[in-house]
């Protein structure tokens, strides 16, 4: 059987050469609905590439125009139509808006950041195998033999003695700026005697302010301790860090790093900071590396007051600041003469054998000071002290978990602050110093910082004698001032220059300024602006 000639013409089905070709047209409504779903890159690109490719494919039966059929015509109408619309959507302009609009750098005032050193390029390791070399034989070291001794670990310490006030941020051999001196030797011993009204004290917190200039560095590690100078024609602040770094910050200032001096007088977290009332040329500071130190910038340097282990805490003591009452972690307190020689104790006395966080002295009867013990806070004086087991004239009951600080009011001591780990500020009733003082009022708040920030603590503002002032971990980040009674009278917040945890703070003892550190060394300053003004009577 012959096979079949196949070089006749072929045979094509009548309907399908009638059909026309099948194309899809874009509709301008389905274009503009989707359009925000559109991806705006190559758009040009693909257009040029699709109209090449539709000439090369158009019939015969078009109108004349360059080649192009009536639906290609439409088409690139369509598109220039989608071009049009994305250029009036300011795609490009959104976008450089946006990487503008992201979180913002920290304040670059203070210190400044220091650079790492370049690290040693080491050759590649290779494989000896590959290499066709033999492996050295290792030999395992001989077991030990005999006891094993238990090596303390031994921190490290500055060598005893005084220690020259030379800033790290500084050249060396570089002196102290006199402005420095002649701002600590201010006179400030005048105070306000009467405290603002309420709704006074309420108007002057609302026009406090922080700005770019009022954050800065000061510090290199996590703040522990602040504090404000007393002086009125400046902004004056310390703090202490957890690498026992000491910074000073004026506000404005010229000298060191936009202000700031920093230095080393420990070598572990400086946990308690004060100016003395009475001479204000002196910082004491007190560590964890067990040393109590004075900052004398007549002198310039730091003079030891008072060394041992484990120390925590301390407040003075009388009135002209030269007894100190200074407690340690082992649930003792030890009661410091500054005028005696020596860096020794006049006395110690064992209160709780578990720990202890914080001392208060009374502010108007010195022989009062009030402990924050384990869980419970205690009132003793110190004229009935023993060596062991003294009895408290007053405690604080309804505290569940760890107590973190109390403080007796500023200015009469008729209250007494308490910040607990359970979520909870309280403040009692100390007037009549009965056995079991009452409690007033109890604030919930969160008190969960973690391992990374420093514990918050609530602290009154010494002009006014019901307020305190704490940070918080609510967002956006804020800072709140609280009346004794619970009410919440003014929240500190600012979206550009306040993004994180303010864990310690401390007002000004007689302007409207507000302090908070944070974790990173930064300092935030709340202020109203006026550099020549004490707070208004």
């Amino acid at each position: 059987m012959t096979p079949p000639v196949l070089d006749g013409p072929v045979r094509r089905s009548a309907r399908r050469k009638a059909m026309p070709p099948i194309r899809f047209k874009d509709s301008p409504e389905s274009v503009n609905t989707h359009s925000k779903k559109m991806k705006t890159p190559d758009i040009k690109n693909k257009s040029q590439r699709n109209r090449e490719d539709i000439k090369d494919d158009c019939t015969s039966d078009g109108d004349g125009d360059g080649g192009l059929s009536a639906y290609e015509l439409e088409r690139l109408e369509n598109i220039r139509q989608n071009q049009a619309f994305l250029s009036s959507m300011n795609i490009l302009q959104a976008m450089e808006e946006l990487k503008q609009s992201t979180r913002p750098k920290p304040s670059q005032r203070g210190l400044m950041r220091s650079h790492a050193a370049v690290k040693e390029v080491l050759p590649a390791r290779k494989s000896l195998r590959l290499l066709n070399i033999k492996a050295e034989t290792l030999t395992l070291p001989p077991e030990p033999s005999g006891k094993l001794t238990y090596t303390p670990y031994l921190s490290l310490k500055h060598p005893a003695g005084p220690l020259p006030m030379n800033a790290v941020n500084m050249e060396q051999g570089s002196k102290l700026p006199s402005q420095l001196l002649e701002l600590c030797s201010e006179d400030s011993t005048t105070e306000r005697k009467m405290d603002l009204k309420l709704k006074e004290y309420c108007s002057a917190l609302k026009i406090m302010r922080i700005t770019e200039d009022t954050v800065a560095k000061v510090v290199k590690e996590r703040v522990f301790s602040v504090a404000f100078h007393p002086c009125t024609s400046s902004l004056l602040m310390a703090t202490g860090d957890m690498g026992g770094h000491l910074g000073l910050w004026k506000l404005g200032g010229d000298w060191g790093d936009d202000g700031v001096l920093l230095f080393r007088p420990h070598t572990r977290p400086v946990s308690c900071l004060a100016f003395s009332r009475v001479q204000p040329t002196h910082l004491l500071s007190l560590s964890y590396d067990g040393s109590l130190r004075c900052m004398d910038v007549e002198k310039a340097v730091f003079d030891e007051v008072f060394i041992e282990d484990d120390l925590r805490t301390f407040d003075f003591l009388s009135h002209d600041c030269s007894t100190l009452l200074v407690g340690n972690w082992n649930g003792e307190v030890a009661i410091v003469d500054r005028r005696t020689p020596g860096n020794s104790h006049e006395s110690l006395h064992s209160l709780d054998p578990k720990t202890l966080r914080c001392v208060s002295v009374h502010p108007l009867q010195k022989q009062y000071f009030a402990v924050a013990e384990n869980s419970v806070v205690s009132i003793y004086d110190s004229r009935c002290l023993k060596k062991n087991h003294s009895q408290a004239v007053s405690t604080l009951q309804g505290h569940s978990l760890s107590i973190s600080s109390a403080y007796f009011s500023p200015r009469t001591g008729n209250r007494v602050l308490t910040t607990c780990l359970d979520n909870h500020i309280r403040i009692y009733d100390t007037s009549a110093m009965t056995a079991e003082s009452p409690l007033l009022t109890s604030i919930g708040h969160n008190m969960r910082t973690g391992r990374w920030l420093s514990k918050l603590s609530a602290v009154w503002d010494p002009k006014q004698e019901d307020c305190f002032v704490v940070g918080s971990l609510s967002n956006p980040r804020r800072v709140e001032v609280f009346h004794e009674s619970g009410k919440r009278l003014h929240c500190f917040k600012d979206d550009e220059n306040l993004k994180t945890v303010q864990s310690v703070t401390a007002f000004h003892p007689t302007r409207n300024a507000l302090l908070g550190g944070n974790s990173s060394g930064r300092l935030h300053v709340f202020t109203d602006g006026d550099e020549n003004q004490n707070m208004r009577p």
